[in-house]
């Protein structure tokens, strides 16, 4: 039985083999899954390796991918899956951010899981249409877990900051030298839980 829809954002690497086996879980879960390529407008199925130079590549296509082609997108996966059920929404570093920003800007999203997004302390005064959860890694050495739980917790003091103290960035990749496998079933587990309290319909028996 069909349990709602989730939008999947990528990382900055495009839509790579972390991306897909995320889809997949969700869809073994009972979810319809829609994970958008969000930098085709640049280059059509763009997938780069975890290395500097395909962060240099991604991050030169998030930039060109202005703010409002992200929303235009992540709205028409939430228009083409909401008739049939609640639409949620998870993403991941890049993502995360967007989960963030589509939760204040895009209509229709019934709840958000944000995973280690760069900006989203810099977002934090930005008023939410949704419920949304945050998943941070300790040992990240690109996001302050500490400083940004403090930043949202100035603006929103009742929204949940997850620090997870046995990972870094990326830790829901399995196998990434940065995840610890407990750490992100944890996160998984929450963000599920999350998605049921809104919505999401009951898992097959």
């Amino acid at each position: 039985m069909r349990r709602g829809g989730v939008v999947v954002i990528q990382e900055i690497f495009g839509l790579d083999q972390y991306v897909q086996q995320d889809v997949a879980r969700w869809a073994e879960r009972g979810f319809e899954v829609i994970a958008p390529s969000m930098f085709d407008r640049q280059e059509p199925g763009f997938v780069a390796a975890h290395d500097p130079e395909g962060l240099q590549a991604g991050v030169k296509h998030a930039t060109a991918n202005v703010l409002d082609n992200a929303m235009s997108d992540i709205q028409a996966c939430v228009d083409a899956l909401k008739a049939k059920g609640p639409v949620f929404i998870v993403g991941y570093c890049y993502g995360g951010t967007m989960v963030w920003l589509a939760a204040s800007r895009v209509a229709g999203l019934a709840a958000g899981s944000s995973y280690y997004g760069g900006q989203v302390a810099g977002m934090a005064a930005l008023p939410l249409g949704c419920p949304v959860i945050i998943h941070l890694g300790r040992k990240d050495g690109h996001i302050p877990a500490d400083e940004v739980q403090a930043r949202i917790a100035a603006a929103k003091p009742d929204l949940p900051v997850y620090i997870y103290e046995n990972s870094g960035h990326g830790f829901n990749n399995d196998g990434r030298p940065d995840s610890d496998p407990a750490d992100a079933e944890l996160a998984r587990a929450r963000t599920l839980t999350l998605f049921e309290a809104h919505g999401a319909g009951p898992a097959a028996a």
